[in-house]
């Protein structure tokens, strides 16, 4: 029978520790507030949800050292999940849903483009596309359906594409 602490081939486990996580951190900061920013469009309560995840990664979580840069950033979700609360903006079906009205910004540029767009179609669009997480990783995470998500990344990405379409027609 195979110890908990090795691996089939019998090298030993590693788990990240403290000082793993803090070097994940260190290194990954910016893109971990740049993705909490993104998250909850918001400079005060990204600062604070890297501030919780960074408190949360600190504890001893079993993870194995090469998860360390990704269980940061499915803490920053996490916790960015919790501040926001996005739920589903939606009706039934997509065909009743006002496409027309492109995610607006000042300056169209691509970063406020992403945060002008609704909260739920937000977060599916940064965790599906940008994180390339699952439908269903997504909807676990979100406490909603996987139709939810399809229908919330296809409304941010057609809001995204009139946009772009928009700035390429200015050009």
């Amino acid at each position: 029978m195979l110890q908990p602490t090795h691996s089939i081939d019998e090298r030993p486990i590693a788990y990240a520790t403290s000082i793993d996580f803090c070097r994940t951190l260190t290194q990954e900061l910016h893109s971990l507030y740049l993705l909490s920013l993104l998250l909850t469009a918001d400079n005060d309560k990204a600062e604070q949800c890297v501030v919780r995840a960074i408190g949360e990664c600190g504890e001893d979580c079993g993870v194995f050292r090469e998860w360390a840069s990704s269980w940061a950033r499915r803490a920053v979700v996490k916790h960015a999940i919790r501040m926001i609360k996005p739920a589903p903006e939606h009706p039934d079906s997509l065909p009743l849903i006002i496409l027309n009205r492109p995610a607006t910004s000042p300056g169209n540029d691509t970063f406020a483009t992403i945060v002008a767009l609704g909260a739920f179609e937000r977060f599916v669009f940064v965790m599906s596309i940008l994180e390339e997480r699952s439908e269903q990783d997504c909807a676990i995470l979100l406490r909603c359906s996987r139709r939810d998500v399809t229908i919330a990344r296809e409304l941010a990405l057609t809001r995204l594409a009139k946009t772009d379409a928009g700035k390429l027609m200015q050009a």
